[in-house]
């Protein structure tokens, strides 16, 4: 290959033209067209060549420097410096938190994305401050960014994301940005994103399973008072709208423990594990309650222990997630597309 004939970049395209040459000259390693130990031109030469500006070429040659893709050789310029590392393609996935749903779209987007591609694992665990600084230091650095963008809020009335996070994701180039799970960051430009419609998939979920589901008296979801995120009051969204359109009455609750009255009629939402745990200890000691048939429960997110125990469940698919992002990026595809929702009806109901 050619590195004075064979570049394509666009001059009209929105990535900025540095990181379009830099991109060019990594894909081409990648693809095996650019060999280890080949010369660079010079950084006069590359810009009369191609009418960039020096500046622009610098910056460029900086950004593969600082990926340890080229070195800089003492009175000789500077050299493709590629290993096996850096020959594949890089990834930084950034994960919100450390819990099992997050980590099965993780582990099943290392296991489509395949062995050519290098993917470095953070957890910011839903800490603006710490997604920031990861997303800083880590800018043009990687040829991919999957990112799970849900973060903690003052109140469940402030249901927007900050607008610093929105700002520095924008500033990554479009085309090497996947966005799971969470479809609030509104980012301009062709990306890639799989996510979830907190609110009418809860709604449409219910809906799905109301001809069980109706032979309750009252619906109760039970969601920790506190700290919350935006998706949560989605949940409460849609969750109140399937309530009032089937004439259901309902309740929000912040918590289950000995002191809750559970009476018979009741059928009961949990978001998270440890109030289904709680939940299901205050059924089994209570004489009068007999799950399924007249106290029901179903929980939010598919694990093994449910299906185990046999829980119904409201939930997402994970693995199809995780399986998804990977082959838009394997494939080269753009686009936005809502991962698959699902009533899974077992005996809790």
């Amino acid at each position: 290959m050619n590195l004075l004939k064979d570049l394509n970049f666009n001059t009209e395209n929105k990535t900025p033209l540095y990181l379009q040459i830099a991109n060019c000259i990594t894909d081409n390693i990648a693809r095996g067209n650019i060999k280890n130990d080949t010369k660079l031109p010079s950084i006069n030469v590359f810009s009369k060549q191609y009418n960039v500006s020096r500046d622009t070429v610098e910056k460029a040659y900086k950004v593969l420097k600082s990926k340890s893709i080229i070195v800089g050789k003492k009175g000789l310029g500077s050299f493709i410096n590629t290993n096996e590392l850096v020959s594949k393609a890089s990834v930084l996935f950034l994960i919100n938190k450390l819990s099992p749903y997050k980590l099965k779209v993780y582990d099943a987007f290392i296991n489509r994305i395949g062995d050519d591609y290098h993917t470095d694992f953070e957890v910011y665990h839903c800490n603006e401050s710490l997604f920031l600084s990861l997303i800083d230091k880590n800018l043009n650095k990687y040829d991919y960014y999957v990112i799970m963008p849900h973060f903690k809020i003052l109140s469940p009335e402030e249901a927007s994301i900050k607008s610093e996070s929105t700002k520095l994701i924008n500033s990554i180039p479009s085309n090497k940005i996947i966005l799971l799970d969470n479809n609030d960051m509104n980012i301009d430009g062709d990306i890639i994103e799989i996510y979830q419609d907190f609110e009418n998939d809860i709604y449409r979920s219910l809906k799905e399973g109301s001809n069980k589901i109706k032979k309750y008296n009252k619906i109760n979801l039970i969601i920790s008072k506190g700290e919350t995120y935006p998706y949560l009051n989605k949940i409460c969204n849609g969750f109140i709208k399937f309530c009032n359109e089937f004439s259901f009455d309902f309740k929000i609750i912040n918590k289950v423990d000995e002191s809750e009255i559970i009476e018979p009629g009741n059928l009961f939402i949990t978001i998270t594990d440890d109030h289904l745990v709680s939940l299901l200890d205050c059924i089994s000691a209570n004489k009068e309650l007999n799950l399924g048939e007249n106290v029901g429960v179903i929980s939010y997110n598919e694990t093994p222990f449910k299906r185990l125990l046999n829980i119904a469940v409201i939930s997402t698919n994970f693995v199809k997630m995780g399986e998804s992002a990977a082959n838009m990026i394997l494939n080269n595809k753009k686009g936005r597309r809502k991962n698959p929702f699902v009533f899974i009806d077992r005996s809790s109901v």
